[in-house]
C-alpha cells in the first residue's frame, strides 16, 4: 500500500500551469502515476465584464503554489518534483540532518482547500468586480442599455445594484444585476 499524502510545492509565480504540465509529462514518461496520482492548482473561475462582454478567467487561490498528492517513500518521486523547471521546492521541510523530508498537509487542511474549490464549482457566478456606492457605471444590458448611472446601493449577496439613472432629465432608481453593468473608467 502506498503512502499517499498531500504536499505543497512552491513554484515560480505565474508558471504554475507550465510546471504542472512539465511534471505530468515527466511522471507519465517515468511511469510513476501510482506515486504521484494528482497535481492541483487551486483556482476559481471569476467572471468580469470587459467592454460589454462577459469574460471568464481563472484566479489562483495560492499564486506560486501547487498541491501534489504523492508517495514520497519512492525516492524518485521527490526528486522528479523538485527537478521540474519552475519548481522551487517543497513547502515546510523538516531539516533532520542531510535528508530534508517535506511535511505533508494535514487532512483537515486538504479538505478545507478542496472544499473551497468544490464550493466555487457549485456557485460559479462569482464576480470579481464588487461595486462601490457613488461609483459611475454604464448599463450594458436590458431596457436601460447605453445609459450611465450612479451606484446608490450594493446588494453583495444577491449580486444586484440600485443604480440612479438619468432618464429624460430625471433621476430614476433602477435595480440591476452585476452582469448588466460595467464600471466606467
Amino acid at each position: 500500500m502506498s503512502e499517499l499524502k498531500w504536499y505543497v510545492v512552491r513554484v515560480v509565480s505565474g508558471q504554475e500551469k507550465k510546471a504542472k504540465s512539465y511534471l505530468e509529462n515527466e511522471i507519465a514518461r517515468q511511469k510513476l502515476q501510482d506515486y504521484v496520482p494528482q497535481i492541483l492548482i487551486p483556482s476559481e473561475k471569476v467572471y468580469e465584464m470587459r467592454n460589454g462582454k462577459k469574460r471568464v478567467r481563472e484566479r489562483n487561490f495560492f499564486p506560486g503554489y501547487m498541491l501534489i498528492s504523492a508517495d514520497l517513500t519512492h525516492g524518485e518521486a521527490s526528486h522528479i518534483i523538485t527537478s521540474i523547471p519552475g519548481v522551487i521546492g517543497f513547502l515546510g521541510s523538516n531539516s533532520g540532518g542531510a535528508s530534508k523530508t517535506p511535511v505533508p498537509l494535514r487532512q483537515s487542511e486538504v479538505n478545507r482547500i478542496l472544499g473551497k474549490v468544490d464550493e466555487v464549482e457549485e456557485f460559479e457566478e462569482k464576480l470579481d468586480t464588487p461595486y462601490i456606492v457613488g461609483e459611475t457605471v454604464k448599463v450594458m444590458d436590458g431596457p436601460f442599455s447605453g445609459f450611465t448611472g450612479t451606484v446608490e446601493e450594493v446588494f453583495e449577496e444577491r449580486k444586484k445594484l440600485n443604480v440612479m439613472v438619468k432618464i429624460f432629465g430625471r433621476n430614476t432608481p433602477v435595480e440591476l444585476n452585476y452582469m448588466q453593468v460595467e464600471k466606467q473608467e
